[in-house]
C-alpha cells in the first residue's frame, strides 16, 4: 500500500514540474516576439544591426581578395631515384683495376716454406718506361717476386718502387716494355677523387681480387668518416663502408658513383671481426705519400754475385717478445761479424734494425729481400733500436754495404 502511495505521488510531481516548464517556455517566447529579439516566422535570433554592417565590410574585402590573388596549385612532393644500376661505373674503372700476387716464404719456427698470398692494387700512373700501381704494403710484404695479372689476363713482373708501412702504402712498377701492346691498349689509368668532401650515406662501390678469384664487385654506402685506427702498427683515419671488403680485397679501389677513387680499400684495418664493417684509406690522405713513393728509383733484382751485404746474423722478434719484453718489433742482432758493413757503421750486438733505407723492417726475411735490390758498395740509412739506461734509443746509421762473395771467401 506504502508502495503505491509512492508512485502516485511521483507521477503527480512529474506533471506539475512539465507543466511549469511549459508555461516558463511561453512567456519568454512571448517577451522575445515584443521586444523584438525574436523574428516570428522564423523564430530566428535577430542580429545586431552594427554587427551585419561589419559583416558585410569583411565579406566585400574577402571578395577583392579573391579577385587579386589567385589560389595556390597543387604542392606535389619530389621524390628522388637513387640508381642502383653501377655496370656503366665498372665498365669504366675495371681495366684500371689489377690483381697483384705476392710469391713469398713464411718462416716459422723450425722450417720456411713457400706460398702466395692476393691483393689488388690500382693503375694510378705511368711515365716513359713504367706503369705505376698504388697497393697496400701488407700486399707486397716480404716479397720474393711480384705478378700482377691485368683486365685483360695476362701477367707481369712488378718491382717495389716506395713503401709507407705506417699508412699501409706500397707502389709498385710494371716496365711497359714487358706489356704486349693489346694490354697497353686495354688497361686504364683511374680518375683520382676527392675523399674530403664524403658524405655519410653517399653510395660507393668496392672493386678487388676477392680470395684471390679475380676481380670481383660489391656495393653500399659511406658508414663513417674519420674512423679512427690503430692495429698492427697502422694508424690514421679511415672510410668505414658496408661494402664488402674480404681477403684480396686489399689495395683494391674505394669508388663513387662516378667512378672516382675516393679510397684504397684494406682489409688489414678493421679485419673480418665484425661483419658489414670494412675500411678504405681516404684517397686525398694518401695522394701526398703516393707522389713521394712514386718519385724513389726502382730497384730491381740483382744477380748474386752483384748483391749488396750487411755482415750480422739476426732473428725475427715475435709478437709474444714483443708484448712479454717490450721488444722493438724488426730484426734482433745475435751478431755483427767483424770487418763488415754492419760493424763498420757501428751496429752493435743487440740491436733491434726497424728500418732500411726509409722502409720500415719486420722481420730478417724482409731484411734479406732489401738486400737482394741493393748492390755492393751502395751507401743506405739503417734504422736501430738500441737499449739504453732510459729505455730503447733510436739510432740512425749510415752503411755501406758490402759483398756477400767477399764474406765467402774468407
Amino acid at each position: 500500500m506504502k508502495a503505491f502511495q509512492k508512485i502516485v505521488l511521483s507521477c503527480l510531481c512529474g506533471i506539475l514540474f512539465g507543466s511549469f516548464a511549459a508555461v516558463s517556455f511561453f512567456v519568454v517566447r512571448e517577451i522575445g516576439f515584443t521586444t523584438g529579439l525574436l523574428e516570428e516566422s522564423t523564430g530566428q535570433q535577430m542580429a545586431d544591426p552594427q554587427y551585419l554592417e561589419e559583416s558585410m565590410i569583411v565579406q566585400s574585402e574577402l571578395d577583392s581578395m579573391k579577385e587579386e590573388y589567385q589560389p595556390m596549385e597543387q604542392i606535389i612532393p619530389v621524390r628522388y631515384t637513387v640508381n642502383t644500376d653501377v655496370t656503366e661505373v665498372v665498365d669504366e674503372v675495371m681495366p684500371a683495376i689489377v690483381s697483384i700476387t705476392n710469391h713469398l716464404t713464411y718462416n716459422y719456427y723450425y722450417y720456411t716454406k713457400d706460398a702466395d698470398a692476393s691483393g689488388s692494387g690500382i693503375i694510378i700512373d705511368s711515365n716513359e718506361s713504367e706503369l705505376l700501381v698504388v697497393t697496400n704494403y701488407h700486399v707486397i710484404e716480404d716479397n720474393n717476386e711480384i705478378t700482377v695479372t691485368f683486365a685483360d689476363g695476362t701477367d707481369a713482373t712488378a718491382q717495389v718502387k716506395g713503401t709507407d708501412a705506417s699508412r699501409d702504402l706500397a707502389v709498385i712498377a710494371v716496365k711497359i716494355e714487358d706489356l704486349e701492346q693489346g694490354t697497353l691498349e686495354t688497361i686504364a689509368i683511374a680518375k683520382m677523387g676527392d675523399s674530403d668532401s664524403l658524405k655519410v650515406g653517399e653510395p660507393v662501390i668496392a672493386i678487388g681480387n676477392a680470395l684471390g678469384y679475380g676481380q670481383s664487385v660489391t656495393t653500399g654506402v659511406v658508414s663513417a668518416l674519420d674512423r679512427e685506427m690503430n692495429m698492427d702498427n697502422v694508424s690514421g683515419t679511415f672510410i668505414q663502408t658496408d661494402a664488402a671488403i674480404n681477403p684480396g680485397n686489399s689495395g683494391g679501389a674505394l669508388l663513387n658513383i662516378n667512378g672516382e677513387v675516393i679510397g684504397i680499400n684494406s682489409n688489414k684495418i678493421g679485419g673480418s671481426a665484425v661483419e658489414g664493417m670494412g675500411y678504405a684509406i681516404p684517397i686525398s690522405a694518401a695522394k701526398p705519400i703516393i707522389e713521394e713513393l712514386s718519385l724513389k728509383e726502382t730497384r730491381e733484382l740483382l744477380p748474386e754475385e752483384e748483391q749488396g751485404y750487411l755482415g750480422i746474423s739476426g732473428a725475427t722478434t715475435t709478437a709474444q717478445e714483443i708484448l712479454y719484453y717490450g721488444y722493438p718489433e724488426g730484426v734482433y742482432v745475435a751478431k755483427v761479424y767483424e770487418d763488415t758493413a754492419a760493424e763498420k757503421a757501428g751496429v752493435q750486438q743487440g740491436d733491434f734494425i726497424i728500418s732500411f733505407d726509409g722502409e720500415t723492417i719486420k722481420s730478417m726475411q724482409s731484411l734479406a729481400n732489401k738486400l737482394c735490390y741493393y748492390e755492393a758498395g751502395s751507401t743506405v740509412e739503417i734504422e736501430v733500436m738500441r737499449q739504453t739506461a732510459r729505455g730503447y734509443q733510436r739510432i740512425t746509421l749510415e752503411v755501406t754495404l758490402g759483398s756477400k762473395l767477399d764474406m765467402a771467401t774468407e
